[in-house]
């Protein structure tokens, strides 16, 4: 097993960001939900990075995170021991900022 690190675009952070406090103001605590389950999808990443497939771009992978309709979009670096997030994406966002650099 490979260890990875993770490194985010800053505008996946803000991706994240932005849906975490679009949740909480939905619903108090709901955030806090939507966080647990991106923690849990990243930590399922690095273990397999592999096992999840790439859809319209062959260089990115896509998880889906569990309950909420958002991917977490990503390319291994190998030599670099590194995954690296190009976005969290709500499924019904268009794809022009999916994946990014």
């Amino acid at each position: 097993m490979m260890d990875y690190h993770l490194q985010f675009h800053p505008l996946a952070n803000e991706d994240y960001k932005t849906a975490f406090a679009w949740y909480e103001n939905v619903k108090e605590g709901l955030g806090e939900r939507f966080a647990k389950a991106v923690r849990s999808k990243l930590k399922d990443i690095m273990l397999q990075p592999k096992a999840y497939s790439s859809k319209g771009n062959i260089k990115f992978r896509e998880a889906k995170i569990d309950f909420f309709p958002y991917l977490i979009v990503f390319k291994i670096k190998v030599r670099k021991k590194q995954i690296f997030i190009g976005s969290v994406h709500h499924t019904k966002k268009s794809t022009r900022t999916k994946y990014r650099r």
